[in-house]
């Protein structure tokens, strides 16, 4: 390489050397003659010096913002020292400058205080990327991946690929089509997940295989979720969940140390699925703070509360020194119930000994004194009759946890969640669904024939800070326990034959147990930097619509193209 340095690394110790550097500009300035230009690379950034006296001295005027230039100069003792630079003691006395690339007024700012739209910087996300913010994420995007593949190549894992073009399995979330200009009227889909053909790989023989995959849904987006996304796709024959479980604390442990250099500790926590829905009301607990949903039913079963009778359960959280809250901030936690399907909220407060609440008419001192509430204690209640007031509670439990300042930000609390329900009933349909998917073994194949209701899944998921990172499960090698779980779930013989009929096949001929794990990428990226938004952490990412503002895609198409593919586009 004919340059000499990147543009983080001269220091006082390189005064008087001859160095040759490239990049953009950050910024130009002229201060009485003396023009400063700070070029910017991917590494930092060195500030440069043309005097007036310099033959490239025109040159150096014209230059603005985002160009792209090189220069030779002499590195020299800044009289003006920046201690927020790593290169803040020196600068370049440039002797010749060249401009690779001039540039327009960039439409944002190029810079980390950017204050562009969202909208804007995914339009230009080309110059969004040139910010070095946004240069961090997608650079330990890669420190990341590459440190999660050196683990499982170490430990023996073929990285394999599987294809985009499969065939359509509706069971889930929606599937992205692909309609075939040969066979017409048939369509391709693109892989929500490879299980299908890891399975195989399986069946084939490889023992050990992982990839990073390219995975699509089609449904609707939030912060932490996009259309298409990356996920590291593991699976090992003859094995049980200890070893999957023991693989991705592995994983975990190195990757941390050796991105972050933060020391994680194993093994996780587990807990089971009943456990997590009944104490923290979500299957993907927050383990930074505690805030545990307990029984008060009991508490107030010989007091006639309307809104209580003939509830399964009043479940709640006691917050300490949560009696500051105040009637407007409850009422937004009321709405927030609501929002997540609790009938109601009700709250008691403890004030230097005077108790107030939504449910202060039916209550006597006694009631209160049986509360056992502390001064300054806010309690509140749900009560329901099944998940939704737990899904309710664990919201609630989320908010009061950031309104009161409860969660550690540089702190990284893992678990595993365990003993999952192999099913759930759909009441609407009177059918069953998988809760993960049809080719999870169940723990008891012979309760999956008799009681498919109370069957349990040898299952797993490995939660971060409150964010699933990665679910698993062993799978059903056995065709006769698959040919039950397709039966519990409703599918005729054709429906299997049609779906899976080359999967089905495919275990007749000796089939290893196995199991697996998929870690989602760009959650875990988003995670280990401190970002809200997984867009940041995603090169090229969709927006909340599911719109690429950059190609203005999905885009209408040529009339010749429908007609190739045997299409008609309705009213």
């Amino acid at each position: 390489m004919k340059y000499t340095h990147n543009n983080n690394e001269l220091n006082i110790s390189n005064v008087l050397q001859e160095v040759f550097l490239k990049g953009w500009v950050q910024k130009s300035r002229n201060l009485g003659g003396l023009i400063f230009i700070d070029l910017r690379d991917r590494f930092g950034v060195t500030q440069l010096m043309v005097k007036p006296d310099n033959a490239f001295y025109e040159v150096a005027l014209k230059i603005r913002s985002e160009f792209v230039i090189e220069v030779k100069g002499i590195v020299v003792e800044r009289e003006s020292k920046n201690s927020g630079m790593s290169t803040g003691q020196i600068e370049i006395d440039v002797k010749e400058l060249t401009v690779l690339s001039a540039a327009e007024t960039p439409p944002i700012t190029v810079s980390d205080d950017t204050d562009a739209l969202e909208e804007t910087r995914l339009k230009y996300r080309y110059l969004d990327l040139r910010r070095p913010v946004m240069q961090n994420f997608l650079i330990q995007r890669h420190k990341i991946t590459q440190s999660i593949r050196s683990v499982l190549v170490k430990e023996g894992f073929y990285e394999l690929d599987t294809p985009i073009l499969g065939k359509s399995t509706p069971e889930g979330a929606r599937d992205y089509l692909v309609p075939s200009r040969l066979y017409a009227g048939h369509f391709y889909a693109l892989p929500q997940s490879p299980q299908i053909y890891k399975q195989l790989f399986m069946v084939a023989g490889f023992e050990k295989y992982f990839q990073m995959a390219k995975c699509f849904r089609d449904e609707d987006l939030r912060a932490d979720r996009q259309p298409e996304f990356t996920q590291v796709d593991i699976e090992a024959s003859f094995i049980d969940e200890e070893d999957i479980q023991g693989l991705i604390e592995r994983i975990m442990k190195h990757t941390f140390k050796e991105v972050l250099d933060v020391d994680v500790n194993i093994p996780f926590l587990k807990m089971s699925y009943k456990e997590a829905m009944e104490k923290y009301g979500t299957d993907k607990p927050d383990m930074r703070y505690e805030l545990l949903i307990n029984e008060y039913k009991d508490a107030f079963k010989a007091i006639d509360i309307p809104l209580f009778n003939e509830k399964a359960f009043v479940k709640g959280i006691l917050l300490e020194k949560g009696a500051s809250l105040t009637r407007k901030q409850i009422d937004k936690l009321q709405d927030l119930v609501k929002k997540n399907h609790g009938d109601a909220l009700v709250f008691i407060k403890n004030q230097e000994g005077v108790y107030s609440g939504s449910i202060n008419k039916f209550m006597s001192p006694e009631n209160y004194q049986s509360l056992n509430l502390k001064d300054q204690d806010i309690l509140f209640l749900v009560p329901g009759n099944d998940e939704q007031a737990l899904n309710a509670l664990g919201a609630l439990r989320i908010e009061l946890a950031k309104t009161f300042n409860l969660i550690d930000e540089n702190v990284y609390k893992f678990l595993w969640v365990t003993q999952w329900p192999l099913l759930e009933y759909d009441e609407d349909e009177k059918r069953f669904y998988a809760k993960h998917h049809p080719f999870t073994a169940p723990s008891d194949a012979s309760q999956l024939k008799t009681n498919p209701k109370e069957a349990m899944a040898k299952a797993y998921d490995i939660v971060l800070n409150g964010y699933e990172i990665g679910g698993g499960s062993i799978r059903i090698h056995n065709q006769e326990v698959q040919k039950l779980m397709f039966e519990t779930l409703g599918l005729s013989d054709q429906e299997v034959k049609h779906r899976f009929g080359f999967f089905v096949d495919a275990l007749k001929y000796g089939t290893p147990p196995h199991g697996g794990l998929a870690l989602g990428l760009d959650r875990i990226v988003m995670l280990m930097t401190h970002t809200a938004n997984i867009k940041d952490v995603i090169a090229f990412p969709k927006t909340q619509s599911a719109k690429d503002q950059m190609m203005q895609a999905p885009s209408d198409v040529d009339q010749v193209q429908l007609d190739e593919l045997h299409l008609k586009i309705g009213e």
